[in-house]
């Protein structure tokens, strides 16, 4: 058995900037670390980290925003709180390294390490690099990276192309585990699986249960609508399954699976593209964020993973047409996106991790 190391993982606000470290968990454990996350108070972080039975320490977080908003004047305080508490938490658990997605909860612990000596590795999964992780690169040893492009906005003696970390169980999934979970009676149609993000999209919702009966035509549907999303009329629809969330059961749902709709977040796209999913995205659009979804749609259709429909564009008809222009020419798709060469994310950072570590 390797000698105990300690490491500090931290991260929250979206699962996007949870799961990666979960992906990394295992072989963390297998290389003798001692994991400890710190998150915020009440993030959906803690419910996720505290389900893998790692020990979770809340601090305060504050938002730090582009924009105007009363809480500006207000969060500033409680991300300095949040600064001393991490301080005195490194302090206590003297870790040998310090990896962090993302997110503003990441902000304080990063720049904590770095007051405490401890080397930190960020993680950042878009093109270019979110308010955050901005700010938490002066405190970092090393930044990863997704994408190719996203090298030019790092420091360069600081970037590593290494990939998102994919959880291994998303490779073992159980399709006929999934076809019973969901209800339909065979595999006589193609599988379509809609997932709107962690939070679901009401625009990708609304656009597919327009065109629900003329999908069901061709395909048994998964539909991944986000909390309090549900859609009661259509419930009992033979060949429609609708979940507000999906965890455990996801594994399963990708292997049944023969074609996928989604935003472009770049976790979600980096687990299609790692398990060879013909997909279309649907990014969020740049009024309702800073765009980083577009430029990451945009990479992967350009190197021909994907087909991109921009939130402006999509109607019934470009919907329609999209789904069955994909599913007639998945085999490329797929032979693609298998010669992508997709990176070994885990092996990778854990060498990082190591290279880096006290």
């Amino acid at each position: 058995m390797a000698k105990s190391k300690k490491i500090v993982m931290t991260g929250g606000g979206t699962a996007g900037h949870v799961t990666p470290n979960i992906a990394l968990m295992p072989a963390l454990q297998e290389a003798g670390y001692e994991i400890t996350y710190i998150g915020s108070y009440n993030g959906m972080e803690k419910e996720l980290i505290e389900a893998q039975k790692i020990p979770y320490i809340g601090i305060s977080s504050g938002k730090l925003r582009r924009y105007f908003d009363w809480k500006n004047f207000s969060d500033p305080f409680k991300v300095l709180k949040g600064y001393g508490q991490a301080i005195s938490i490194l302090r206590k658990l003297k870790p040998d390294v310090v990896f962090s997605k993302g997110g503003f909860v990441s902000v304080p612990v990063v720049l904590a390490a770095k007051h405490c000596h401890i080397p930190a590795i960020i993680h950042e999964s878009d093109i270019t690099p979110g308010l955050a992780n901005k700010i938490a690169i002066r405190g970092a040893k090393k930044v990863c990276c997704n994408f190719p492009e996203t090298m030019k906005y790092l420091p360069a003696e600081k970037a590593v192309l290494t990939g998102s970390p994919i959880r291994r169980e998303l490779f073992h999934g159980d399709a006929e585990k999934s076809l019973h979970y969901c209800g339909f009676p065979d595999h006589s149609k193609p599988v379509l699986l809609i997932v709107g993000g962690s939070s679901g999209s009401k625009v990708i919702n609304e656009a597919v249960r327009k065109v629900l009966p003329e999908l069901l035509e061709q395909f048994y549907i998964i539909h991944l609508c986000g909390k309090g999303n549900l859609d009661e009329k259509l419930k009992g629809v033979v060949g429609y399954a609708q979940f507000e969330y999906a965890s455990a059961e996801l594994t399963d749902m990708f292997a049944l699976a023969d074609l996928a709709i989604s935003r472009a977040g770049a976790n979600s796209i980096c687990e299609l593209l790692a398990l060879h999913k013909p997909n279309i995205l649907i990014p969020l659009s740049a009024a309702a964020s800073r765009g980083d979804q577009i430029l990451n749609a945009k990479s992967f259709a350009k190197q021909g993973f994907s087909y991109v429909i921009e939130e402006e564009k999509l109607t019934d008809q470009t919907l329609l047409d999209a789904v069955r222009e994909v599913y007639a020419d998945r085999e490329k798709y797929i032979h693609t996106m298998s010669e992508s060469g997709q990176m070994d994310s885990i092996g990778t950072i854990l060498k990082l991790i190591e290279s880096v570590s006290k």
